[in-house]
């Protein structure tokens, strides 16, 4: 199968095409969510809301509402549970944060288990792009446009408040609304994820894009664009290779992007290990 053909081949079915859009859309939002969440140092954080909506979805589908609305009532719920227990107890906030997110989700397990026959596990863990309804398409162009909108009119303090929250503050920023709108829109976020590699693997696609474009630039903008280019490439490569290898879909789009970073960990310019590697060894030139 020559090049085009391999391109050209997964347009001619309906629902690549819905597959391949859907997971570059959601691609952009994780990825312009994702520098915010490393600048924060909120990889965790991510990795809590997205097990911790589980229960929210399957109770969601049980009452017969949108997913979204129990995922994100969940999401913002667990959010709220670790600012409580932080708040309350002397346990570290990464202790807390394991605490929570393990326990919403095997809330979530256990109700997925009483509701075997109605809900598809593998669907809600690892996503279901390749069988997205329309409903759920719009479902993700809408979370996702009010994530992007809301990025862009926060960005200039959302920026400060990930790089020096006590700044903010000392200048007026209302931090906690920061705080809080940064979370919800990690929950809306997960929802808009679940759809194409689910619970699991969304955290990824919410940390590895911003993390190889932290290695590649030391500016915020330039960041952002690499980190949303390395999401799109990889969420639509990655949807193109699940289907020519009968593959996970988001199994392939995670794997592209932790390569993607292994590259830029190895390559990268200026923070490169090769580019440290001569740096070190022309230092130790010069000692001698």
């Amino acid at each position: 199968m020559d090049l085009v053909q391999w391109f050209v081949a997964p347009l001619q079915h309906e629902f690549m095409l819905k597959a391949i859009l859907v997971s570059a859309l959601v691609g952009i939002v994780c990825s312009a969510l994702s520098c915010y969440t490393i600048l924060k140092g909120w990889a965790l954080m991510g990795d809590a809301v997205s097990h911790a909506v589980m229960p929210g979805v399957v109770i969601a589908y049980v009452l017969n509402i949108p997913l979204a609305v129990g995922a994100f009532v969940f999401g913002v719920g667990s959010v709220m549970a670790i600012g409580f227990i932080k708040a309350k107890t002397r346990v570290k906030e990464d202790t807390v944060i394991g605490l929570v997110f393990t326990g919403f989700f095997a809330l979530g397990l256990v109700l997925v288990s009483k509701v075997r026959s109605s809900i598809d596990l593998t669907h809600i863990l690892f996503g279901n792009v390749l069988g997205i309804s329309d409903a759920d398409i719009v479902q993700t162009v809408i979370i996702s446009g009010i994530t992007l909108v809301t990025l862009a009119i926060l960005r200039k303090d959302l920026i400060l408040f990930c790089f020096d929250s006590t700044h903010a503050r000392s200048i007026g920023l209302n931090i906690t609304f920061l705080y809080y709108v940064l979370l919800s829109l990690l929950s809306l976020t997960a929802v808009a994820g679940l759809q194409t590699v689910g619970i699991i693997l969304v955290v990824a696609m919410l940390v590895t894009p911003g993390a190889t474009a932290f290695l590649l630039s030391d500016r915020f903008d330039q960041m952002m664009l690499i980190a949303m280019v390395t999401g799109v490439f990889s969420s639509v490569i990655g949807t193109y290779i699940s289907y020519h290898i009968d593959g996970s879909t988001g199994g392939c789009i995670v794997v592209l992007q932790t390569l993607l970073f292994v590259m830029a960990m190895i390559f990268a310019p200026k923070h490169g290990l090769l580019v440290r590697a001569r740096t070190s060894q022309a230092l130790n030139k010069t000692v001698v």
